[in-house]
């Protein structure tokens, strides 16, 4: 059963730092790749970050050396780091596995597992 459930969102003033966990089930993390996507309100979702089953990751250029995509196979999790936070970095956050050799490019309709979300606010 593919299960993923983040964590550690919250509200932060700009330039601040935060790190979001998504706790993946076996079969979850066995996936292709696993993904970071977010969706703030009146938006469309789109995809932030993503690293393959062997390590291989991306990042979207609008957080580029802000936002490290990282994952421990020991834990099963994957984590996403977001550092120098702006005020258009709030959204909801989710993380999602895929099976589509096309991963990588973090497109949400690659994906089709995905958890409930955590919560990113930054006030300036």
């Amino acid at each position: 059963q593919v299960q993923l459930a983040e964590s550690g969102g919250g509200s932060v003033q700009a330039g601040g730092s935060l790190r979001l966990s998504c706790a993946a089930s076996i079969d979850a993390y066995s996936r292709t790749c696993m993904g970071w996507f977010r969706q703030a309100p009146g938006k469309e979702r789109e995809g932030v970050a993503a690293i393959s089953r062997s390590g291989a990751a991306t990042v979207a250029d609008s957080v580029k050396g802000r936002f490290t995509v990282s994952k421990d196979n020991a834990k099963n999790t994957l984590y996403l780091q977001m550092n120098t936070l702006k005020p258009e970095d709030t959204a909801m956050y989710y993380c999602a596995a895929s099976e589509n050799w096309l991963c990588l490019l973090y497109r949400p309709r690659d994906y089709n597992n995905w958890g409930q979300g955590t919560q990113v606010t930054v006030s300036s």
